[in-house]
């Protein structure tokens, strides 16, 4: 259980968390921070430079059973704050606005009420992972050499969610959040004076017809197995110039899916469209991708015990809300282990993710630890 004093410093430790946001890829002093919290927990093993940046401490009880582990992400994203509350970024441009500074501390907490009272089999591992914002870090993560070490046997995450009720849980078995990715479309002509377009090969044309024909590829609508769904998010031609036909473009779509193959089947019919229009119209094309999200995918077991050690504490939940068009990674570690993704709410009211003036309401803190705890007692005795 935690004490009020555990409850006093663990809202501080967020709220410096807060203070120092570090992008996907950047989190080398939001590990070094949380590696020193945890060497006052005595966890059996603490692994660091997992897939970058992340940080692993195992609670092994020394007896035969499962690996439990949890999940919380280290990076915040690259947006200028805007609050007046004494512990505001101290970062130009970058903030703690999707409250990752929130799930790092209710592992903490996890890890104080463990190592006051260990689990009695198996082991549990609090993941700390790099990199969630841009869809590389728990890819990187199972990828690790390292990641052997731990190799769980269920894997269990909490997001906040704005818009559901303070303290009330959403999920359910099954698909919890989007297969997704960034394609980036590049055209290349030639360029030409305005006068004289004809003596160029401008992209224009190519990017007007493909605008409305890649979006016509996925249409969105219900969210079942074949939810498709493409946004152009930007678009570029030439210089912004009057004397100049453009050479080149840049079109940025979004692709979003249910299931990771529809994604896979996506990508080639926007790349199959996009090549022809640049035969059609004598232009050179390549193409890169961003942002790659796995689907995540709830396992029924790993489901219904989160559900009900929920109930058994009094945490009120159901599957209101779900499956999410919005992607996150945490289906990764679904892979090998039964997982589960966790929705908690900060309140109906509450700013959104990602928005400027977003941050963590720290009470939400001891709701998301006890139900860690519940989860894993359940286990691990």
């Amino acid at each position: 259980m935690l004490t009020n004093s555990d409850l006093v410093e663990l809202t501080a430790f967020r709220r410096a968390l807060h203070r120092r946001p570090e992008i996907s890829g950047e989190e080398a002093e939001t590990a070094r921070t949380i590696q020193t919290a945890l060497g006052d927990l005595t966890p059996s093993r603490v692994l660091t430079g997992l897939g970058g940046h992340g940080v692993a401490a195992i609670f092994d009880s020394g007896q035969p059973g499962p690996t439990v582990l949890f999940r919380a992400e280290l990076d915040a994203l690259p947006i200028e704050e805007l609050s007046d509350a004494p512990w505001v970024s101290e970062i130009h441009g970058k903030g703690h606005l999707c409250g990752h500074d929130g799930h790092m501390t209710m592992l903490l907490a996890l890890g104080r009420m463990l190592s006051r009272q260990p689990v009695q089999k198996g082991r549990v591992v609090l993941m700390f992972q790099p990199a969630e914002e841009d869809g590389s870090g728990a890819r990187a993560v199972v990828a690790d050499p390292a990641y052997s070490e731990i190799t769980p046997d269920w894997a269990f995450a909490i997001h906040n969610e704005p818009g559901k009720p303070f303290g009330h849980v959403s999920t359910r078995a099954g698909l919890i959040n989007c297969a997704s990715l960034g394609l980036q479309i590049r055209l290349s002509g030639k360029t030409a004076h305005a006068a004289e377009p004809e003596e160029g090969r401008s992209p224009a044309p190519a990017v007007a017809g493909l605008i409305p024909a890649l979006g016509a590829l996925g249409i969105g609508g219900a969210l079942t197995d074949d939810f498709k769904l493409v946004t152009i998010t930007h678009v570029n031609i030439g210089e912004p110039t009057f004397g100049i036909a453009p050479a080149d473009a840049i079109i940025n779509a979004t692709l979003r899916t249910a299931q990771d193959d529809g994604l896979d089947a996506l990508q080639q019919a926007a790349r199959q469209l996009a090549t022809e229009a640049a035969k059609q119209h004598g232009l050179n094309v390549q193409f890169e991708v961003f942002d790659h999200f796995n689907a995540s995918i709830n396992d029924p077991e790993a489901a219904a015990l989160a559900v009900a050690a929920m109930d058994a504490i009094g945490v009120s939940n159901d599957d209101s809300g779900l499956p999410m068009r919005a992607s996150e990674d945490f289906g990764v570690f679904g892979w090998d282990a039964k997982a589960a993704m966790l929705c908690l709410g900060p309140g109906v009211d509450f700013a959104a993710l990602h928005n400027p003036d977003y941050d963590f309401p720290d009470d939400l803190i001891p709701i998301g630890a006890a139900i860690f705890e519940r989860i894993a007692r359940d286990l691990l005795g």
